[in-house]
């Protein structure tokens, strides 16, 4: 496989987002043969099933880059010990209507950034249970619990030299993990 298309859903809205920024220095280090995808979320309305039969556009885009990646990446902060709305509001879309699944069979990774010392650890539990019945393969090891706090990035928005190698590390299993799941 010479180009591996990877879809990126962030589960911050904020426009200085941990989660968004880390993604952006993460794929600073991916190899040139990785190309990440951002899917639009913030434009989904909110879930309901009677919209089933005629989803909005927004809906239907979503579906439609999910279909075409080869993997997927969750970035998601940590709300109230478990996954922001936004999140869960565009899992339910994609996966919905029943057979319907976008997300079914696509490799994926979790990382999140957080104030908080344990990261997002809680929010990628409930993130990996929902992953789990949708049929998501979600990387297992290494987890990607990341405290922000000075140095995680340096001056240019890179990630900095006390994390580089652990992220270069989780990054190059992420990507194994999306080849040996990738049809």
């Amino acid at each position: 496989m010479s180009q591996l298309t990877i879809a990126v859903v962030v589960g911050s809205l904020r426009r200085d987002s941990f989660n968004r920024k880390f993604v952006q220095a993460l794929e600073k280090l991916a190899p040139p043969e990785v190309k990440f995808t951002h899917l639009q979320i913030d434009n989904l309305p909110l879930y309901n099933q009677d919209d089933d039969a005629r989803p909005a556009a927004a809906v239907s885009q979503l579906k439609a880059a999910i279909s075409s990646a080869n993997g997927l990446l969750f970035a998601t902060p940590e709300y109230n010990r478990s996954i922001p709305g936004v999140l869960k509001n565009a899992l339910d879309h994609a996966s919905r209507p029943y057979g319907q699944n976008a997300w079914a069979g696509k490799p994926a990774g979790i990382v999140g950034v957080s104030v908080g010392a344990t990261g997002t650890a809680l929010a990628q539990q409930h993130l990996r249970n929902i992953l789990a019945y949708l049929d998501v393969p979600t990387l297992g090891q290494p987890e990607m619990f990341i405290q922000q706090k000075e140095g995680l990035f340096d001056a240019d928005g890179q990630i900095g030299p006390n994390s580089k190698k652990f992220v270069e590390g989780w990054l190059s299993k992420y990507i194994a993990w999306v080849k040996q799941h990738t049809k």
